[in-house]
């Protein structure tokens, strides 16, 4: 896979103020401020670089107030990174093609895969099925 890379300028011209702190920066939105993406089938798109990351069949409601998946459309399209940020221990989620921030992966999601990527819906285009 052919990584994408730009300069923070490039980045800027193209992603919203949100959409930049969070993909580029590694901010996290507020919860339940994102998560209104409609229950009909979609796929999920990395807002930066438009490939799928995620399939709303494997979407769920945590309660967490960011949009959550059990498992990823395709595990080659995500990359994990150790977050010792915020005095604790977490897996940060990115794009493996872009390597835009897209949020955590805890232990505490539903069968069949018991993980909870937590994702911000900043970082997510919406592309119905």
């Amino acid at each position: 896979m052919d990584k994408i890379k730009k300069s923070d300028e490039e980045w800027k011209a193209e992603l919203s103020e949100l959409e930049f702190r969070v993909t580029r920066k590694g901010a996290t939105e507020m919860a339940f401020s994102n998560d209104s993406f409609p229950k009909s089938p979609a796929f999920f798109k990395c807002v930066c670089c438009k490939e799928i990351l995620f399939d709303s069949e494997h979407k769920f409601d945590s309660g967490s107030g960011w949009p959550s998946f059990f498992k990823p459309a395709d595990e080659s399209m995500i990359s994990e990174k150790e977050d010792n940020s915020w005095i604790m221990r977490r897996t940060e989620v990115v794009c493996a093609k872009c390597d835009a921030h897209l949020g955590h992966l805890f232990p505490d999601g539903p069968n069949p895969t018991g993980l909870r990527y937590c994702i911000n819906g900043a970082a997510l285009e919406r592309d119905e099925k």
